[in-house]
């Protein structure tokens, strides 16, 4: 039984800060890929970072370099989303991902999902 349970979302005031968590349960979290995508209302699912299991990050939007940070901690099976300077246009629904044994996560490849968790930053 897989569960991705995410946490850290809230309102948060132009330039301020949030730190997002997803706990794991139900797998082998060393051997995932993990990922945090957003999805604002009326548009597309997007790829915000991703992590492998090793470390090895990579962020899918040029918007958030450098102000986000995605981290991983396997000894509590938790990947972390430090979000820094945010800005009105991060505001959406966060959800964490899992894939396993794939560097590449993509919406159309994630084994699994969380529920979301809202962010919404206000100007």
């Amino acid at each position: 039984q897989v569960h991705l349970d995410e946490s850290g979302g809230g309102l948060v005031q132009f330039g301020g800060s949030l730190r997002l968590s997803c706990a794991a349960s139900g797998l082998t979290f060393t051997t995932y890929t993990m990922g945090w995508f957003r999805q604002a209302p009326g548009k597309e699912r997007e790829l915000v970072a991703t992590i492998n299991w090793s470390g090895g990050a990579t962020y899918g939007l040029d918007s958030v370099k450098g102000r986000f940070t995605i981290s991983r901690d396997n000894a509590k099976n938790t990947v972390y989303l430090q979000m820094n300077s945010l800005k009105p246009e991060d505001t959406a629904v966060y959800y964490c991902a899992a894939r396993r044994r794939f560097l590449v996560i993509t919406p159309s490849n994630v084994d699994y999902w969380g529920q979301g968790t809202q962010v919404t930053v206000s100007s």
